[in-house]
């Protein structure tokens, strides 16, 4: 439409001349996008009534208020900030948060009843270890993702939250603040093996994923899927919602192994 508006806040270097600013006021400066006028109700509504209603129904909230706010930044310089001027940053995120639990908000208002979880979610996460420290997560993240499963749940559905990478170490604060799965088990990372996330944290939350999308279902062979997939199953009797290592069945992924994974999985 002619009178459609689209801005994001994750085109880099929004806020890059705000990484001195000594004063966190200047946030307020910023023409903030109000999602009131952009999100319709019934349209939220008719996005969830349209799909297969005899499986779980999950609302992709997605809800990234510590990655928009590095984007917003710019990666480096917004990790700077965090050491450098932490009033900044946390006004920043601040805001970015309420954007979420306005348009959240809305969201599950129109959808209530009729969702069975959500996804939110922040990639805290590398191949070998967290971007930031535990404490840096800590300080300026855990409390808006808080209020985000708050919010969630005040609408009786479960929350599942979504990072990449090793996390191992953050695993017990997403617990904490009320996150109900895991999502994913990104299995070549450190630290996110199956036997060791199911040894450590089984008995509190639950998984998703496991099934390696970085090499195995790229790389391996049908019959090697399905022996990782029974092997999960004997791992995660319950508590393992089956999927690839990431959000999504990637681009050069084979579809023989996708087939193997999803014969495995029924067997």
């Amino acid at each position: 439409q002619s009178n459609y508006e689209e801005r994001t806040l994750t085109t880099p270097g929004f806020f890059e001349d705000y990484v001195k600013c000594p004063d966190p006021k200047r946030v307020e400066d910023f023409d903030w996008p109000d999602p009131t006028k952009y999100m319709n109700a019934a349209d939220c509504k008719a996005a969830v009534t349209s799909v297969p209603q005899d499986y779980a129904i999950m609302g992709v909230l997605w809800s990234a208020h510590f990655q928009d706010a590095l984007a917003a930044f710019g990666m480096e310089k917004a990790l700077v900030a965090m050491l450098k001027n932490p009033k900044m940053f946390q006004a920043v995120i601040d805001r970015i948060t309420d954007f979420y639990l306005t348009a959240n908000d809305i969201f599950l208002k129109a959808t209530e009843g009729l969702l069975d979880c959500v996804l939110i979610g922040n990639d805290f996460g590398g191949q070998k270890g967290l971007m930031v420290s535990p404490r840096l997560i800590q300080k300026f993240v855990l409390t808006g993702t808080k209020m985000l499963i708050d919010q969630a749940k005040e609408f009786n559905v479960k929350v599942i939250h979504h990072s990449c990478g090793s996390i191992h170490p953050l695993i017990p604060d997403l617990i904490k603040v009320g996150a109900d799965a895991i999502h994913p088990i990104q299995a070549l990372a450190a630290d996110m093996d199956a036997q060791t996330l199911k040894r450590d944290f089984g008995d509190q939350t639950s998984f998703c994923g496991g099934v390696d999308a970085q090499f195995l279902l790229v790389m391996g062979q049908p019959t090697e899927v399905s022996t990782k997939v029974r092997e999960l199953k004997k791992i995660f009797p319950t508590g393992l919602i089956f999927s690839p290592s990431h959000e999504a069945i990637m681009p050069d992924t084979k579809p023989e192994t996708i087939e193997a994974m999803f014969s495995a999985i029924k067997s």
